[in-house]
């Protein structure tokens, strides 16, 4: 997170960039990242607030826009899949979608489950360790997991909610890992523009899930399959990024 405060006339206005990333000259290079750069008040405000708690000045665990770890993250999300379930039971439209480095946090995993188990289609794209089983009869069975590794690092995280048909898209520096919910400083936030959300759900999940070429599926027994090329033209997600 970065904030500039600039006056502007007789006002100071704020300039937020958001990343799901750090701020480091050489990985940038290889790791591929989202990140964020507004001036909307809100995200002006809470990111103000936010730098006045980390350095002690403040308490605060609520924000306008952002979601805050560790003071509310994890129950952020558990109340957002928890939503789809909703959304799910009333036949509103619902689906869960997330791109991450690594999935390990049993809470979460469980919270996932029962989504699943409530008929919910969930996609993830996980690169890196993954706790969760997908595929499990009665258990995980509408859960699948893919991975990506190729030139670059696949490093951002994203969380896509169908919410109903009121689409939800996150970006946050945060795995679903027990340290990032419970032993650091992390920051999620939401993506209002309509074409980022666009260009943001084919670049994560679009793209990536119909890559045939480095995509490996993980299967119920831990093994890492090759995506089936179906006699599909060859598709290589990072490569079709860059080209």
């Amino acid at each position: 997170m970065a904030l500039v405060v600039r006056e502007e006339g007789s006002t100071l206005r704020r300039y937020v960039h958001l990343g799901t990333g750090n701020y480091n000259p050489a990985t940038a290079r290889l790791y591929t990242d989202f990140a964020l750069l507004t001036a909307d008040p809100d995200f002006g405000a809470d990111c103000s607030e936010f730098f006045n708690f980390l350095t002690g000045y403040s308490g605060q665990n609520r924000y306008r826009q952002l979601i805050v770890s560790p003071v509310g993250m994890r129950t952020r999300i558990a109340e957002l899949i928890q939503r789809e379930i909703e959304h799910h039971r009333f036949g509103r439209p619902a689906g869960i979608w997330g791109k991450m480095n690594a999935i390990t946090d049993t809470e979460l995993i469980e919270e996932l489950y029962a989504a699943s188990r409530a008929g919910i289609q969930i996609d993830l794209l996980v690169r890196g360790i993954c706790c969760l089983k997908p595929g499990i009869p009665g258990e995980s069975e509408n859960i699948r997991v893919g991975s990506i590794v190729g030139r670059f690092l696949e490093h951002s995280r994203v969380f896509r909610f169908l919410n109903g048909g009121d689409e939800e898209i996150y970006l946050t520096s945060a795995d679903l890992m027990s340290r990032n919910m419970d032993r650091r400083v992390e920051v999620m936030f939401p993506i209002k523009d309509e074409g980022i959300k666009a260009r943001i759900r084919r670049e994560a999940f679009e793209l990536p899930f119909s890559d045939n070429v480095k995509m490996r599926w993980l299967s119920s027994d831990g093994r890492y399959i090759r995506a089936d090329m179906k006699n599909q033209p060859a598709l290589d997600s990072q490569f079709s990024l860059i080209s």
